[in-house]
């Protein structure tokens, strides 16, 4: 295949995708899309759906509408049928195998998922102009998950035509954006066997030529409901008869951004989505909270999430309300493996494309591929998140989000070398 024809394969899934992404554990046809470039290229296993799945530890699963409302969507667009049967319940996902004798066990984790957002409609926005914009109303692939599964495919064809030896895996992970499904994969049993651990990210602020070999500093991260229940009443003819749902949910954020900082290291709180009641004249029965606390280590996010809670609760109380809390999302912090760091940095070198290899940078934010990293240094192996560059008009997460399709190739290349050499040093 030349690089040109490789190139052009890898835009055309890429805007596939993108024309059509779906949130966590609604990934149907981004799932079947993902199983028929499998098969094309053969593997000699694959799991699909519950099969790559801990059941217990899912989180944030919509309601049985919901997924429907999704299931059918990736039907009308030409999803499989046998496919889509096999994801019944939003157990989405996938995970192929290629079984290249001696060695160690190699994997790649890549992410799924997209964004509840409108995508940009502006006649600069690329996908807009050359019309592989969203097909879906309030969703785009706005944090370059479609790239991701698309190195992903690109990564295990050249790995399956390389000299590798070893076993390969591929993760397809879905619901990172609600740090959902890095724990019931990870708890899967899927990474036992796993010695090496790459997890792969486009952007992160860093231009086309950029590669960054080891991304640190992941904030620990737990997102929660809180719904809080009081008691109804007219406001005008009864106001002393009611208990105030809403009063205890201000109360509450107002007190969750006081709580002290830790001297320890950054930690973070926020209040993303509130809302409650039903009419002016009405005492508010009903509020909620969608919120996250997040923290440098485990450990301080801990301590934010103690300290969130115990304001939560005596917000309720003040109030005489009382209040469910849900965890909607979690993952712990991470640090990359010194060892793989060192192979893909000398990798990055002389791949073509790179025109500034990076040792290491800082993320700043959440990702739950650390689960998946924990799990396997846990093991006793090693793991490593791996940054490739890429120009994006818009910052991460914003409506005009786009990638340069010429990082698609480099990260394949980067990364099918670095594993393959990974499999020759064992680090």
């Amino acid at each position: 295949m030349s690089q040109q024809t490789s190139r052009d394969r890898l835009v055309s899934l890429r805007r596939d995708l993108h024309r059509h992404p779906e949130p966590a554990w609604r990934e149907f046809y981004t799932t079947a899309r993902i199983v028929d470039e499998l098969e094309s290229i053969g593997v000699d296993e694959l799991y699909v759906g519950p099969e790559v799945l801990a059941q217990e530890e899912r989180m944030s699963v919509p309601d049985d509408d919901e997924l429907e409302t999704w299931y059918e969507q990736a039907l009308e667009a030409g999803a499989r049928e046998d496919v889509l049967e096999r994801l019944d319940g939003g157990n989405t996902g996938a995970i192929a195998v290629l079984d290249r004798g001696e060695g160690p066990t190699v994997a790649l984790r890549v992410d799924i998922d997209g964004l509840l957002r409108e995508e940009s409609t502006d006649e600069d926005h690329v996908p807009a102009a050359e019309g592989f914009r969203s097909e879906h109303a309030g969703a785009m692939h706005a944090c370059g998950h479609d790239s991701h599964i698309t190195m992903g495919i690109g990564v295990l064809e050249a790995i399956k035509d390389s000299d590798f030896e070893g076993t390969f895996k591929v993760l397809f992970q879905p619901g990172e954006e609600m740090v959902a499904g890095g724990k019931p994969m990870a708890k899967s049993g899927h990474l036992d066997d796993v010695d090496y651990l790459l997890a792969v990210h486009i952007g992160l602020d860093h231009p086309t030529g950029e590669v960054v070999a080891g991304v640190d500093g992941f904030l620990a991260v737990d997102h929660f409901l809180a719904e809080f229940t009081g008691q109804p009443a007219h406001a005008g003819g009864q106001p002393n008869a009611g208990e105030n749902a809403i009063q205890a949910m201000a109360t509450a954020i107002q007190n969750l951004y006081a709580i002290p900082r830790h001297e320890d290291g950054p930690t973070r709180i926020n209040a993303g989505q509130v809302g409650g009641g039903t009419a002016t004249n009405i005492i508010p029965e009903q509020a909620f909270i969608d919120g996250e606390v997040r923290g440098e280590t485990t450990e301080l996010k801990d301590y934010m999430k103690e300290r969130a809670e115990r304001v939560l609760e005596n917000a309720a109380a003040m109030h005489g309300c009382s209040v469910e809390l849900s965890a909607e999302g979690e993952a712990p912090s991470a640090e990359s493996d010194e060892g793989l760091v060192e192979i893909v940095h000398d990798v990055s070198l002389n791949t073509s494309g790179v025109e500034n290899p990076i040792r290491r940078d800082t993320l700043g934010g959440s990702e739950d591929a650390t689960y998946l990293m924990q799990e396997v240094q846990g093991n006793g192996g090693l793991a490593a998140y791996v940054g490739v560059g890429t120009d994006h008009p818009g910052g991460h997460h914003t409506a005009t989000f786009d990638v340069d399709e010429d990082s698609l190739q480099i990260g394949v290349d980067l990364l099918s070398t670095s594993i393959t050499e990974i499999a020759q040093q064992r680090p």
